[in-house]
């Protein structure tokens, strides 16, 4: 029986005679659009200005020239590469009646040339012969991209503007404390809510004021890092907001679920809904490939090796997780999961740490779905009380 949200193959039977197949290689100033038009022997190539009407009007121009060749089209698919332009065309696409689907770049075969020969119009080709591979129902043959809606990718947008400002306040921090050493000043927190009025009296050993152009560069960073200071308080607010006026059931009741736990705050709780929890995978197999948290093993006749992580997935989450698993141990001590990777790491050796909480990371990141999806507890899950 085909699995659910099986997007390695179509589940649609394709007759190819009366199916118009199109691909698109997008770029910033133009798309490559190639064709396979029913009844034309021809494979028609077009290049087109990025303009959604302008790539409907064709398609509706092959139609036309299909039901003269003889040719009635009753379907079109039309398919292009996972990337910068995101999703909008495929959902546009979709509600114009058109069957749109949207390939992951990495399971396009390529050839392995060392000096391999890489056009738009060599891509297209791979395109087509991928995206006609997936609609014979071939398994394996190419993977697609579950096309999200415009509410579940506006509400990653919170979680990944957070992980950006905190990057970034990080980054002046440290800049200002570099500045600062540079001059022999050590003893200055300059992220005080005060530290602008106080750099005129600041001295170096030396005895002497900071430089002018030193004093107005540090007062510049520490106003920018106000400002981000304001906007990591205005989204957390926001979130809190959000989360109270929220119905009971849904991606925001998942998020209220796991912020319960002890040891997750809001924050990871609403990265993890908004960027795994709330997708609909299949298996607990599919969510750790999803995370990037399983391995990559390398066997080839007696050799035998395993290279690590597969880091395929999505890398927040990878990133989030592993974070998630220390602090398990400090906040979760009594769980089931702790107690198992204590008792695989009693040899105390720095490597089988590093391994095991890995191995903790996707262990956790599967009870966290099974937690939010069928309500299954884990024995010695410690929780907040439910406000």
């Amino acid at each position: 029986m085909p699995r659910v949200n099986d997007l390695s193959r179509s589940l649609t039977a394709l007759d190819q005679d009366n199916t118009l197949i199109a691909v698109i290689e997008m770029g910033l100033k133009n798309w490559l659009v190639g064709a396979l038009v029913p009844g034309v022997d021809r494979q028609p190539l077009k290049k087109l200005d990025p303009d959604s009407e302008v790539l409907l009007q064709q398609l509706q121009r092959w139609r036309e020239e299909a039901a003269r060749a003889g040719g009635p089209v009753a379907r079109i698919c039309v398919a292009y590469e996972a990337g910068r332009d995101g999703f909008w065309l495929a959902r546009w696409l979709r509600a114009r009646g058109i069957e749109a689907h949207v390939m992951h770049p990495t399971s396009i075969p390529v050839k392995r040339d060392h000096r391999r020969a890489k056009t738009d119009r060599l891509d297209v080709g791979l395109l087509m012969r991928a995206f006609v591979g997936w609609l014979r129902g071939e398994a394996e043959h190419c993977h697609m991209v579950a096309v999200p809606t415009l509410a579940a990718e506006d509400a990653k947008r919170p979680s990944r503007e957070h992980e950006t400002l905190v990057a970034e306040r990080t980054r002046l921090i440290n800049r200002m404390k570099s500045t600062l050493i540079r001059f022999g000043v050590r003893n200055f927190k300059p992220t005080l809510r005060k530290a602008a009025e106080r750099l005129a009296g600041l001295r170096t050993p030396e005895g002497e004021a900071l430089p002018p152009q030193t004093q107005a560069e540090l007062i510049r960073d520490m106003a920018r890092l106000r400002l981000v200071k304001e906007q990591i308080k205005a989204i957390e607010t926001a979130r809190l907001e959000r989360l109270k006026q929220a119905p009971e059931a849904g991606p925001h009741a998942m998020v209220r679920l796991l912020a319960r736990i002890k040891g997750i705050g809001p924050e990871t709780a609403d990265m993890l809904v908004t960027e795994v929890l709330a997708r609909e995978l299949r298996d607990r197999r599919a969510v750790a490939r999803y995370a990037g948290l399983t391995g990559s093993p390398d066997e080839s006749g007696k050799r035998r090796r395993e290279k690590g992580l597969a880091r395929a997935g999505n890398a927040r989450v990878r990133r989030g997780m592993i974070q998630l698993a220390w602090r398990w141990l400090m906040f979760q001590e009594d769980s089931e999961l702790a107690q198992w990777y204590r008792t695989r790491t009693a040899d105390g050796r720095k490597d089988t740490r590093k391994t095991m909480t890995v191995a903790l990371a996707r262990k956790l990141l599967i009870m966290l779905w099974r937690l939010v999806t069928t309500g299954q507890v884990p024995d010695g899950l410690v929780l907040h009380p439910a406000s």
